[in-house]
């Protein structure tokens, strides 16, 4: 009688669902000046707070990801030249990190396309400005464990109130960041 109920509490958890935590991440982020070349660019980090993942039938149905936008780095460049740019884009001229100290990725559908490849669909919010993002992303998985590798995409930063207060306001810089991001949860 135990080994029916343990089986049935085992469907149960597959048929409605199962939830994962993220245990390693991986998000990297890259922007452009108006040239929009490796030798006007720079790019960094940013650490996932928390997030986790929720499966169906060991399939992603949707997720939730809590950014730390006080974490943001550029790794591109060393010494008083990364301590700047990191101190200009935690301050108000970009993600205003004191007021807002993350961002939030809510994954609200996964459409397959083929083998291990989907198209992620999801609402990012930065800033308490929302928006919808779509990428491509390899997910696989085995033995308990849900990898997750996003191909590069890009968002308008400006449509979430990343904006760049200056003299010549946004013109020196392009309006799309690139991300690309990468986890593993168990």
């Amino acid at each position: 009688m135990k080994k029916i109920g343990l089986l049935l509490l085992l469907t149960a958890g597959l048929a409605f669902g199962q939830t994962k935590k993220v245990v390693k991440s991986d998000v990297q982020w890259k922007g452009f000046n108006v040239a929009k070349t490796s030798v006007s660019s720079h790019n960094g980090i940013v650490k996932v707070k928390s997030g986790s993942v929720q499966l169906k039938n060991n399939q992603l149905v949707g997720g939730t990801f809590v950014l730390d936008m006080k974490s943001i780095n550029a790794t591109d460049i060393t010494g008083d030249r990364q301590k700047r740019l990191n101190n200009h884009l935690k301050n108000g001229d970009f993600f205003e990190v004191e007021k807002f100290p993350t961002a939030k990725f809510v994954i609200t559908s996964v459409a397959h396309t083929n083998g291990n490849h989907y198209n992620v669909t999801g609402t990012l919010t930065v800033k308490n400005n929302s928006g919808k993002v779509t990428f491509p992303a390899t997910i696989t998985y085995a033995n308990g464990v849900l990898n997750f590798a996003s191909q590069k995409f890009t968002f308008d930063r400006k449509k979430y109130g990343v904006q760049y207060d200056s003299f010549m306001k946004d013109v020196l810089i392009k309006d799309d960041v690139e991300m690309q991001v990468s986890f593993t949860a168990k």
